[in-house]
């Protein structure tokens, strides 16, 4: 399954993103969530993969489990960190050998680790590895793109720049990182077409699970939490999970139907290995015949 493909002929294209279980303990209720979220069938899953692991096991193990179990179109991320050539190499030919046609690209961040070293030969920027992988495989590559700019860049104008020499490398379709103002997808890709970025790009909705995840994740991820989400979260009371999730829910669910009217290619959710939230944001949806 060739992701651009899914972008030509249909619009909107849903995705969902996983990561494979941690722990064991994780691992027992996984099953049961994918068994969920697979049943609102999405059109293609995407399997998260974690700079620094030495087996990789897990990322090949949950790409097969929904190639073949699941008979669900699936696309594979690499995260080149700490990688030398041979290692990505390996990676892309097991996965190769799995049936994969489509391939995220991402640097990945260094793994909390003091006992890591990364290869010598490791890439520093997605758009050497997507360079590097373009010249030996047949993959469709995917990439990230930053609304709100990289944390790292030193602005979103040369952040745009970055994307468009990962364009220019092979990359052949952006999902978005999340935001919580529509206004700054919808900024962003006017400058990325105003460069020259012609691919499709994916906004990418990552609901409120709990505040403190969503405060955690936004720092690192530079998303910012918008004067509207913050009095939200003052107006409930934030130990009450369910009045949370259903916050997320909401805000989540009105971004969602406010990008689908304004022709959004498609939508991209980070799950987080959860379902609720997903199975109610997509039945509203869907109740308002937006999918």
């Amino acid at each position: 399954m060739r992701v651009t493909n899914l972008y030509e002929r249909k619009k909107p294209v849903i995705s969902m993103e996983f990561f494979p279980p941690k722990n064991e303990k994780s691992a027992v209720t996984f099953d049961t969530i994918i068994d969920k979220l697979v049943g609102l069938h999405p059109d293609y899953i995407s399997v998260t993969f974690r700079a620094g692991d030495s087996s990789h096991d897990g990322s090949f193990q949950v790409v097969e489990q929904f190639m073949v179990d699941k008979k669900m179109p699936t696309v594979a991320h690499i995260a080149g960190y700490g990688l030398g050539p041979d290692g990505i190499k390996d990676v892309l030919d097991k996965f190769k050998r799995l049936g994969v046609d489509t391939i995220f690209v991402v640097r990945g961040d260094k793994p909390i680790d003091d006992n890591f070293t990364p290869h010598p030969d490791s890439f520093s920027y997605a758009s050497d590895m997507i360079s590097f992988i373009k010249q030996r495989y047949d993959f469709t590559i995917g990439c990230a793109g930053y609304p709100e700019g990289h944390t790292e860049s030193e602005s979103l104008e040369k952040d745009i720049e970055y994307l468009k020499l990962k364009v220019d490398n092979g990359a052949q379709y952006v999902v978005a990182q999340y935001f919580y103002d529509n206004k700054y997808f919808f900024d962003y890709v006017e400058k990325c077409r105003a460069m020259g970025i012609d691919v499709p790009i994916i906004p990418g909705i990552m609901p409120v699970y709990t505040v403190n995840m969503t405060k955690n994740l936004s720092k690192l991820c530079g998303a910012t939490i918008t004067d509207e989400l913050q009095r939200r979260f003052e107006a409930l009371d934030t130990d009450d999970k369910n009045d949370v999730l259903n916050l997320g829910i909401d805000f989540a669910a009105e971004q969602c139907r406010d990008l689908l009217k304004q022709g959004v290619a498609g939508l991209h959710f980070y799950t987080m290995d959860r379902s609720k939230s997903i199975i109610e944001i997509m039945n509203r949806l869907k109740k308002d015949n937006l999918l």
